[in-house]
This record gives C-alpha cells, structure tokens and sequence, in this order.
C-alpha cells in the first residue's frame, strides 16, 4: 500500500484509508466482531489510517469498538478522530468548538478508544459561535500536553480554512494538516472552490464519500432493478440516482472497461492520481470490501485519460 505524508508533517498515511463510520450501533452498523474482521482485513491490507468520530455509533459507539478492537495494535495504526458534533440532538444541535467542550471531548474519546492519544484530531464542522483563535488554541495546548499528535479540519469552507491557516502562522499555533471533504468522479465542485485553497498552505485533503454513496461502484446501471439490500435501495440514496448521473456512471464504466478495469478501479485510481489527496476514506461493512479497495488505487491513469474522464464528467 502506498504511503503519503499528511499536510507539512513526516505522518505517512495509507492511500486507502478506513472509514469507521459504520461501526457502533446505527442502523445498519456492525458489532464488535463483524467490526473486526474488517478492521483486521484493512490492517492486512496495508491500510494505517483509520477515521472515526465521537459522533459516529449510538453514545460514542464507533470509537468505543475501535477501543475494543485496537489493543496491541494501537501503535501500527494512524488514529483519527473528530469532535464538534452534537452528541446528543435531543440535548444540543449545536456544532460545538469551543475550548470547554474540546477540553471534555478529547478526554471522552480518549477513554471511548482505550488509549492516550490521538493522532490526528479534526475539528468535523464548523462553530459559528466560536472564534477559530479559541478553537486552535485549545487544539494547540492539546498537542502540547501529548494528548493529540496532530490537528486537521473538516467540512470548513475555503475562506474558513484560510483563516485557520493564517491564525495558525499568526499565533504560532500547530497548524491544520489536513481537511475532510466530499470529492468523487461526480461530485467536484471543491477543485474550484476548495484546491486553490489547499496549493496555497499544503494542507492535504482527505476525500469522503469517494463512491458517490455506492453509484461508483458498477452496481448501478441506467435501466436495469436496483439491487436489494444495497444502499441505493433505500429512498434517502435515490435522490441522488439521477438519470444524468445514471449516463456518466454508464460513461464511465465503459472508459474502465474498454482498458480492462472496473469501475471501483477507475473511482479510486482517480482520486489516487490527485497529488493533493493523502488518504481516500472509504467505509466498508464486509471484509471483502476493504480488501477490494485497498487494491484499487493502482492503475495509473495517463494525462489523456485524465483528460477523456473530464470529458465524460463535464469538466
């Protein structure tokens, strides 16, 4: 598995990364030990980094089966959580990065994950209520207690990560070294919005959703059942199966075919070739799956199939 440094830091993450985001207790989320069979599968994989959330799971449930899992492999893996998020809605909708609360989280998802440290901890979206100096204050004294390795964002708007960059500089903080955002074959509004933003700081970015949801998976084909038990199954998802998504997935699936690739291959390979991106995290529910996408980042697509794939996507 290829390994690529995280932001201006000598943290070197796996290209394929492990969404966590499954684990924990919601709908459709997988228990300890369905939970560890794709952890293990991700470590024999290659991949190191491993993105959860004290958010993610009923009560913290994500990172307390991290917790349960990890044991002595705490120190082969690159662990990243975030805070911010309302833990309990019916409590508090808030989006939360003030320096009380980040003082309390950490601790929380430091005894949720069993361990005395965070590699990577991500402020998940932003507080309007709260000036970024505080937010990357608190993040600063939490890497000078040893607490946190390192700091990074997720979901701020260009402008916002521009202003974190700069007080960062400003203040002599320790600075953001990564950002989470959605970026996919058909989602791409962040190459003008959000890359200008990350070529000026060296901030890296970490791609969510990097299978649009499942539509870059091959599974789905203009005019053919949607297959049960898969997310698209469900109505949430269906909104975004659009009969013009529908053709570009259709596009683009013959593009990988007709070079002797699927369509997981071309979606990942793709964000692969994207020097800005260090890790793509992709969840999985199976041990299979995990396995399929650590092995998809490896065709190495040439300047004009970049530039037919743009065609195909209409940029």
């Amino acid at each position: 598995m290829e390994k690529r440094k995280l932001g201006n830091s000598g943290l070197l993450v796996s290209l394929v990364g492990l969404g966590c985001n499954n684990f924990g207790g919601m709908r459709e989320s997988l228990d300890v030990e369905g939970a560890r069979l794709v952890v293990h599968a991700a470590m024999d994989a290659g991949v190191n980094f491993f993105d959860t959330a004290d958010a993610y799971g009923v009560n913290g449930g994500s990172e307390i089966v991290l917790g349960e899992i990890l044991g002595s492999n705490r120190e082969e893996i690159v662990l990243a959580s975030k805070f911010a998020l309302p833990m309990n809605p019916e409590k508090s909708t808030r989006y939360n990065g003030s320096r009380g609360y980040i003082m309390k989280a950490v601790e929380d998802s430091l005894r949720r994950l069993k361990t005395d440290y965070i590699d990577l901890y991500q402020y998940h979206f932003p507080d309007p209520q709260t000036p970024i100096e505080e937010t990357l204050r608190a993040l600063d004294d939490l890497v000078r207690q040893g607490k946190v390795r390192y700091v990074a964002s997720s979901n701020l708007a260009p402008w916002q990560l521009i202003d974190a960059w700069w007080t960062t500089r400003h203040h002599n903080l320790h600075s953001l070294l990564s950002t989470q955002h959605e970026y996919s074959l058909l989602e791409r509004g962040v190459e003008t919005s959000l890359f200008p933003a990350l070529e000026r700081t060296g901030i890296s970015l970490l791609p969510y959703f990097p299978l649009a949801s499942g539509l870059l998976t091959g599974k789905y084909r203009k005019g053919q059942a949607i297959p049960e038990d898969t997310r698209m199954s469900m109505p949430y998802f269906q909104a975004g199966m659009t009969d013009e998504r529908l053709d570009t997935v259709g596009k683009l699936i013959a593009f990988a075919e007709s070079r002797g690739h699927t369509m997981l291959e071309l979606a990942m390979s793709w964000l692969g070739s994207n020097p800005l991106v260090s890790s793509i995290i992709a969840g999985a529910t199976r041990p299979e799956q995990v396995t399929a996408n650590a092995k998809s980042v490896g065709w190495k697509l040439s300047a004009e199939d970049l530039t037919e794939i743009d065609v195909i996507t209409g940029k």
